[in-house]
């Protein structure tokens, strides 16, 4: 996680400092914001990595930041982790940027995190997304019960933000007919990547789950009409890539309130 996210998540803490003292609880509603960030783990050093990672939830339950984020550590594809902290806006994070440099103690000790992450990263990437609950289907999780997350990257060719609408609606149709217990949440990049592209996350509670997603896909697309058929095709002739990565929720490295960490102990409190 970069320096400058964890100075934004500090600073908003400081802007809402009157209404709360203690990290809010992990989302109820689809976030209307995120800011992600992403980091790629040098070979060997997942481990190292994951020690200096804990120092920041650490530093904000010291400081009592009101914000939360959750750290998700990919099972497939390259070492990654992805840091993913909601906002209700881009006020939001632009208050959170404005007050970055209010506390210098603190800042002191986030230069010194972040030197020291360093050493175990080969690249970082931010993202900005924005929610598209337009296009998202089903009920929102309890987000404190999450363990795995698979999300799913599309990268479309210019012009075709009509196409990926219309076949997102489609198989959001499809879904609630034949498999209507499918939740995802679809948000589009608004900064820090080539666009037009979309992020498709889903979650589960254990990673055997995964099996009734692949059944409700199958389901789901033997489901569909002729015309979400044909929207689906459509959008084919602009997609230009969609990369599927599945994650594990790590607890250390996530900062939530101890109110999500007592409801499961065992989970979040493993090593603390």
């Amino acid at each position: 996680m970069s320096a400058s996210m964890r100075f934004a998540l500090f600073c908003t803490a400081l802007f809402a400092w009157a209404a709360t003292a203690a990290a809010q609880s992990l989302p109820t509603s689809q976030p209307n914001m995120l800011l992600i960030n992403i980091e790629r783990i040098k070979l060997g050093h997942g481990v190292p990595h994951r020690i200096t990672e804990s120092g920041w939830p650490a530093a904000y339950e010291r400081a009592k930041s009101p914000n939360s984020y959750i750290a998700l550590e990919a099972l497939t594809g390259p070492p990654e982790a992805w840091f993913i902290s909601p906002f209700e806006s881009n006020a939001a994070i632009g208050n959170s940027f404005k007050m970055e440099s209010e506390d210098r103690a603190l800042s002191a000790e986030l230069a010194r995190l972040a030197q020291a992450d360093a050493e175990h990263l080969d690249a970082l990437r931010t993202i900005h997304a924005m929610g598209r609950k337009d296009l998202s289907h089903g009920a929102f999780p309890d987000a404190g019960k999450q363990r795995f997350y698979e999300i799913t990257t599309f990268r479309v060719r210019p012009g075709g933000e009509a196409a990926f609408e219309a076949a997102a609606k489609a198989y959001g149709a499809a879904a609630g007919k034949a498999a209507p217990n499918t939740a995802y949440r679809v948000y589009e990049v608004v900064a820090g990547l080539p666009g037009p592209t979309y992020l498709v996350f889903s979650s589960t509670a254990s990673f055997g789950e995964f099996d009734k997603y692949a059944s409700d896909l199958m389901a789901t697309m033997k489901a569909m009409t002729p015309q979400e058929q044909e929207a689906m095709q459509k959008f084919n002739e602009f997609l230009t890539e969609a990369v599927t990565q599945r994650f594990r929720l790590d607890p250390d490295m996530s900062y939530v309130s101890r109110a999500v960490r007592e409801t499961d102990p065992g989970f979040w409190l493993s090593k603390n």
